[in-house]
């Protein structure tokens, strides 16, 4: 079964490292068969949170908020590529997120964390782990982290060196358990 898969990002600052992490995905995943999409917060271009997509009445939200509400809605598992950012939550992806709530109820979601040093967002991936389960969605065990990310996919967003074939090695359980989750999922909807 085809699976319909968006992979978050949400950085803002100049030379993003973690759009290499979020391409990797999104291939990744399409070359196991499955429609995979990027969703760059940046590109999509919400204000700082105001009021959520529901507060909304219908037809009013921004046109960017309604289409991706949408997307979000038509979708069948989410991949979160979190960055860390002072030991913490990446801003530009928590903005993006918030702004939704019942889009991502009852979904799988997995959560890909790096950073530019060795410790490859653990803090981040914590985090991240609450706020998703909070939303209602069914976060998956596995763990995907890339340290270093700059020596770890170079910039065709291809795994380089020992520490790109433990991402590759890794990737392989991740999509595993991801998939199975969104496949259960879908077939209770």
């Amino acid at each position: 079964m085809s699976l319909d898969i968006l992979v978050l990002y949400g950085s803002y600052r100049r030379n993003r490292m973690g759009i290499r992490l979020a391409g990797y995905l999104v291939g990744g995943f399409q070359k196991l068969g499955h429609k995979a999409e990027l969703v760059d917060a940046m590109q999509v271009g919400l204000p700082m949170l105001d009021q959520r997509y529901s507060d909304y009445a219908p037809g009013e939200a921004p046109e960017a908020m309604s289409a991706l509400a949408a997307r979000l809605t038509a979708a069948d598992a989410f991949v979160f590529v979190a960055g860390e950012y002072n030991r913490g939550i990446q801003p530009g992806l928590k903005n993006l997120v918030d702004h939704y709530l019942k889009e991502f109820d009852r979904r799988p979601a997995g959560i890909a964390s790096y950073s530019a040093g060795r410790y490859a967002g653990v803090n981040s991936h914590a985090d991240w782990t609450v706020t998703l389960s909070a939303m209602g969605m069914a976060v998956i065990p596995e763990r995907l982290s890339a340290g270093q990310i700059g020596q770890t996919i170079d910039e065709q967003g291809q795994p380089q060196g020992d520490a790109g074939a433990a991402l590759e090695r890794g990737f392989s359980g991740f999509a595993s358990s991801l998939i199975w989750w969104a496949e259960a999922a879908k077939a209770a909807r």
